[in-house]
């Protein structure tokens, strides 16, 4: 069972989306013709449109070069999964439906450009399923810390647990009761979240920061703000095990 603190500062899930896609390695592409895995391949442009570059002698270039009008229906999946090695590690799963069409314009790159002319994405969260519409992703943008979150929550489990288990002094005491093992599993320009797991069950813990950063920048300097805040916290209760 997961429980999250949803009284702290989240993400929109306009920004959700844009941050799942743009940090995602790999995509699943499925047409009426074809599921394929494509990893490496999918960026976003300036304007926040997804860009393929699919080989020019494989199946999907081949089934939209044969379609009317070079269109072909199509949904993308991305799946989020956690840095660290938690319990249950997919976070978030997003599904974005729309057309597959030739992007155009001059080729600079092997392949065949194609843009995704969205219709609408689906986001899976622990707290449930939600539609995004293109206004909303149009004006949203990426989570700054997006192409940074894996390592620096991976230096933290690998170098730092010593710090991951005093921040457990700013959650509460009732939720480290019992806690077999700390892990951070998200870090966004909100906050860092805390996964505290029991014997059958776990906690996500939201600590947010004083203010949302702006730039990749200024985590450093809000992992210290949450340290501080843990260092003065008057609580006394049982440290968990180290990761």
């Amino acid at each position: 069972m997961n429980v999250p603190d949803v009284c702290a500062a989240q993400p929109a899930n306009g920004e959700r989306v844009r941050t799942v896609v743009a940090a995602a390695g790999s995509l699943t592409v499925v047409t009426a013709g074809q599921s394929c895995e494509l990893t490496g391949l999918h960026s976003l442009d300036d304007r926040g449109r997804l860009l393929l570059r699919v080989p020019d002698d494989g199946a999907l270039a081949a089934e939209i070069t044969l379609a009317p009008r070079g269109v072909v229906g199509a949904v993308l999946k991305f799946t989020d999964i956690a840095p660290a090695a938690v319990r249950d590690r997919v976070r978030a799963r997003v599904t974005l439906t729309g057309w597959l069409a030739p992007a155009g314009g001059e080729a600079r790159e092997p392949g065949v450009a194609l843009r995704l002319d969205f219709a609408h994405a689906e986001l899976e969260t622990a707290a449930g399923t939600a539609t995004v519409g293109l206004d909303e992703l149009t004006l949203s943008s990426a989570d700054p810390l997006a192409a940074y979150e894996a390592d620096m929550l991976t230096h933290l489990v690998d170098g730092h647990s010593d710090v991951v288990a005093l921040l457990t002094r700013l959650a509460e005491p009732r939720l480290v009761q019992g806690v077999r093992r700390v892990l951070p599993v998200s870090l966004d320009r909100y906050g860092l979240t805390l996964r505290l797991e029991h014997t059958h069950t776990h906690h996500d813990v939201r600590l947010p920061f004083t203010t949302p950063l702006s730039d990749a920048a200024q985590a450093g300097g809000r992992i210290q703000e949450l340290l501080a805040a843990a260092r003065a916290c008057c609580r006394r209760h049982g440290s968990p095990s180290r990761p």
